[in-house]
């Protein structure tokens, strides 16, 4: 498979497959493909990982997507202004994405769900208690709300993070939630109660506008419903 990521700011990923090479993608991802590319909806491993997927915030099955017999184009479209970012997963390299943050990969890469071990963390920490694993081998296009920074974190390198901003993460980093230190900080700092502090050894990607934050940016301006 060979790919190109094309537009800004909103980017989609045009991937060549081979003859009979088969993508899979959440359902609703496809922009446009070959008309000889075949379209199969599966549950993509059982209940189990459909429930997952729901959990996740994807969708319940997945699409296939082949190249009969000869070679094929298909593309991947973002839905919301941002980067898309190609992971390469191989048997020693999982990563952990952020809820929806999926939107394709080569056939043998496996989707499943991520528990965060602490509890906390997702509970307060704004990235999510369930988060997306993808593993196997392969390649992965991933979602990314806003610009990409990566960072690679040596052993015990830490790096503190806002609400919501962590996109990706290599398997091996550890993420936990510390207060913003000082009463007056967290009531009058602006950047909430608590961060995210990644620990390294592994790759991370920010994102510099998280799609909650757009959200909650753009409710100030909204007219207030009236009341009858």
């Amino acid at each position: 498979m060979k790919y190109e990521i094309i537009g800004t700011p909103l980017p989609a990923v045009v991937c060549t497959l081979d003859a009979n090479e088969t993508m899979i993608t959440e359902s609703g991802s496809m922009s446009w493909m070959s008309d000889h590319i075949k379209m199969e909806t599966t549950s993509g491993g059982g209940l189990g990982k459909m429930f997952g997927r729901m959990l996740s915030g994807e969708n319940l099955f997945l699409n296939r997507y082949t190249a009969q017999g000869k070679e094929g184009m298909i593309a991947f479209a973002s839905s919301f202004p941002g980067s898309i970012i190609p992971i390469d997963i191989h048997p020693s390299r999982s990563v952990i994405v952020q809820k929806s943050g999926f939107l394709a990969a080569t056939s043998s890469v496996d989707i499943s769900i991520h528990f965060q071990k602490k509890f906390g963390t997702g509970l307060f920490g704004g990235e999510g208690f369930i988060m997306q694993k993808l593993s196997g081998s392969g390649t992965a296009f991933i979602e990314v709300d806003g610009h990409a920074a990566e960072y690679q974190l040596a052993a015990g390198e830490k790096l503190v993070v806002g609400t919501g901003h962590v996109a990706m993460m290599e398997e091996t980093v550890s993420m936990e939630i510390t207060s913003v230190p000082g009463v007056k900080n967290m009531l009058f700092g602006g950047e909430g109660v608590f961060v995210t502090t990644l620990s390294g050894p592994g790759k991370v990607v920010l994102q510099t506008h998280p799609i909650a934050g757009f959200a909650k940016t753009i409710q100030r301006y909204l007219p207030t419903p009236s009341s009858k």
